[in-house]
């Protein structure tokens, strides 16, 4: 059945003029396809009302839930992912703002195996060139160079549970601060998850964007970037790559989950005496 073309935000990149935007942090949003459709491709379900402007994916195995739902307010999360386990219940929050290709730093290592070890947290952005504070309360602090973006992990008040945030503001010029986008993470989420983010955080890689579609042109600078195509060839690519994963993950937890075989050596022969 023919339809009538409609342009929309949701045409492929072929069709658009794409720039070279940094620094990515201050980039905006950008395509929410990086994420959801990397979920799709790894498996997750999509429980979207389809009348209603929001997108809502779960985890093959229930544990984890992606939900999208854009919201007038800057201060208001648009991105909620939760743990629904009975040990790892946690959850975290990303404005609208937040570029997906960092987001997306997070929502890769859900796709992933547990690390054995559990990496450095601070360490991607300290080698960044970010400023790092720690106080007697062990109250932890890092700031970008620009002083716009930062990453707290505090507690109101001493003995209470930490939470981190991170944040990216611009002064006011009246001693207060408008924010652009926020990130919050409750302090169950997995160490491994936080680190994901964080490195995502301190990659200093432009982004795609088209020309002025970001929250303040005058922050970020913009080059002509490769053509349509080409991004759209390089998301077919990370799609095929998570697929791939996808399915070593699957067939690694099966594989553990099988018992032993029996042992089939024949018995020793009883000796005489």
């Amino acid at each position: 059945m023919s339809h009538p073309y409609i342009s929309t935000r949701a045409d492929g990149p072929e069709h658009t003029i794409w720039f070279e935007t940094r620094p990515r942090h201050l980039a905006g949003g950008g395509d929410p396809r990086h994420i959801t459709q990397a979920l799709r491709a790894a498996g997750w379900k999509n429980h979207s009302d389809p009348d209603y402007p929001h997108v809502v994916l779960a985890s093959p195995d229930h544990r984890h839930t992606v939900v999208l739902e854009p919201e007038t307010s800057s201060y208001t999360a648009w991105w909620r992912i939760q743990a629904h386990g009975d040990h790892d219940h946690w959850y975290t929050t990303f404005g609208g703002n937040t570029p997906v290709e960092i987001l997306a730093g997070l929502t890769d290592a859900l796709l992933k195996p547990v690390p054995k070890t559990a990496p450095d947290i601070w360490a991607p952005l300290t080698q960044a060139g970010w400023t790092y504070e720690r106080d007697e309360h062990r109250n932890e602090s890092a700031r970008h160079p620009d002083n716009i973006l930062s990453l707290r992990r505090r507690a109101v008040e001493p003995g209470e549970d930490f939470s981190w945030t991170a944040e990216a503001t611009l002064p006011t010029g009246l001693g207060g601060h408008k924010r652009i986008w926020h990130a919050y993470f409750n302090d169950r989420m997995p160490p491994h998850l936080i680190a994901a983010f964080t490195h995502a955080l301190a990659r200093d890689e432009p982004v795609q964007r088209r020309h002025y579609d970001v929250p303040h042109s005058h922050l970020v600078t913009q080059e002509r970037g490769p053509r349509g195509e080409r991004l759209a060839h390089a998301h077919e690519a990370r799609l095929k790559t998570v697929r791939a994963t996808a399915r070593k993950t699957r067939r690694t937890a099966l594989a553990a989950q099988k018992p032993s075989a029996p042992s089939t050596a024949p018995a020793a022969p009883a000796r005489s005496r």
